[in-house]
């Protein structure tokens, strides 16, 4: 089976938490706080493993998570750093974060990696927090969370060379000629349902990569039949083969399917069309066949070089239209990439916007609700099991304007604050 869209959930490791430990040995007078660092959380990364084909392997496994650090320790230890969690695709693989619906990664080099998910850091232990006036601070920071994203991982074959044309024009059996690849070849229509590649080797020492996509019918731009399946895997081709089936027996006329694939190209992206293209005639070794590609380059005014004549069952013609399709990629840019809409950075808050962005809300019970990205982290962060750590915490929280916020918002003593899940008396 091919796989070539999936959707993954990806959570990158916690933080360890910060110690507050203190220094007690013998003959070590005053001996001060201890406590050491938590370690940072895994990575999520994604890397590309040329060895693989399709996305066939996140049929079986959609989530994918990073262990936390180590928590910090006495005599100033500092955690375990998380290993990262490497996860393997295929060249090609395009990288879209559904919250956004923007692209952030195009995969396409053996070895290319990407992070999609970071590790929390670690927070710091009490052995930071000593100060002239207060020499043993009970005060530690938590680890951050880790980014959890999800993701739409999306193949586009990777080719130099691919075949476009109707069901049963013969791309299959080009294939199975050019190259030792095997794909599926019967009598009757949509045979392929998946992308086949094959490595062409010519005698000159050139080769490239050769595919064989699903074959189109009027609609695809639109998601008939194999529709955006096919067409997202023609996008990454740099040369097109464009093969028109010449059996004069076979009920289609020549020059409408010839021109079919053109609109159907150009109704999904124009710009394909700018990419070079070779006509290629095929099953030549048929009765009949000579007369319809000549009334084929009447109609369409191609001259004779304009076509190439091949059969799949004599092999006439296979080594010249190789050679002609290795001369082209010659000068042809590399494969086209998908353009990254964003770029992710972390955010920094700063002292002067930071008011503005706390918002109080008043509760039905008559308790007041802070509403801040930058006090929910400040939240997160801050240990509450110690009281040097409790007024850290409100000393911080004065210091951002949630004080002012909620004076202005009508909150006296004794009224309840929320912030996330955590309350407070408001004093």
């Amino acid at each position: 089976m091919f796989v070539d869209n999936v959707k993954i959930l990806v959570k990158a490791g916690a933080g360890g938490n910060g110690a507050v430990a203190f220094r007690h040995e013998k003959y070590v007078a005053k001996g001060g706080p201890y406590g050491g660092d938590g370690g940072d959380g895994g990575n999520i990364i994604l890397k590309v493993d040329s060895g693989l084909r399709t996305l066939m392997d996140f049929r079986y496994q959609h989530n994918f998570k990073a262990d936390a650090g180590g928590q910090g320790m006495t005599k100033a230890m500092h955690g375990a750093n998380a290993k990262d969690v490497y996860i393997s695709v295929p060249p090609g693989t395009i990288v879209k974060d559904l919250a956004t619906d923007k692209v952030i990664g195009d995969l396409t080099t053996d070895g290319q990696e990407l992070l999609v998910a970071k590790g929390g850091h670690g927070g710091r232990g009490n052995i930071h927090f000593a100060t002239a006036r207060n020499t043993a601070p009970e005060i530690a920071e938590n680890g951050t969370l880790g980014q959890e994203r999800q993701l739409q991982l999306e193949l586009r074959v990777l080719a130099d060379v691919g075949l476009v044309g109707f069901p049963s024009v013969g791309k299959s059996t080009l294939l199975s000629v050019a190259t030792s690849a095997k794909p599926k070849i019967a009598a009757y229509h949509f045979t392929t349902l998946k992308p086949n590649l094959g490595m062409v080797q010519l005698a000159d020492g050139q080769d490239f990569v050769l595919a064989d996509l699903p074959g189109l019918i009027a609609g695809a731009s639109e998601g008939v039949g194999l529709g955006f399946q096919f067409l997202r895997h023609v996008e990454r081709t740099r040369v097109i083969l464009h093969l028109v089936d010449m059996d004069p027996n076979n009920g289609r006329d020549p020059v409408s399917d010839y021109q079919q694939i053109l609109q159907e190209l150009d109704s999904y992206d124009p710009q394909i069309l700018q990419r070079p293209q070779i006509i290629v005639a095929t099953k030549m070794d048929l009765p009949g066949s000579k007369d319809r590609l000549a009334d084929f380059k009447k109609q369409l005014q191609l001259a004779d070089d304009e076509v190439y004549e091949i059969s799949g069952v004599t092999h006439a013609g296979v080594t010249k239209l190789l050679r002609e399709a290795a001369k082209l990629l010659q000068d042809t840019p590399k494969t086209p990439v998908v353009p990254i809409e964003d770029v992710e950075e972390e955010k920094v808050y700063r002292y002067q916007d930071q008011k503005a962005t706390i918002q109080i809300k008043r509760l039905d019970d008559g308790s007041f609700e802070v509403i801040s990205e930058s006090v929910s982290s400040l939240l997160q962060r801050s240990n509450l099991n110690y009281q040097d750590g409790v007024m850290r915490f409100a000393r911080r929280l004065k210091n951002l304007g949630v004080d002012e916020a909620l004076v202005k918002a009508g909150a006296k003593n004794g009224d309840t604050v929320v912030i996330d899940e955590f309350e407070f008396e408001f004093m």
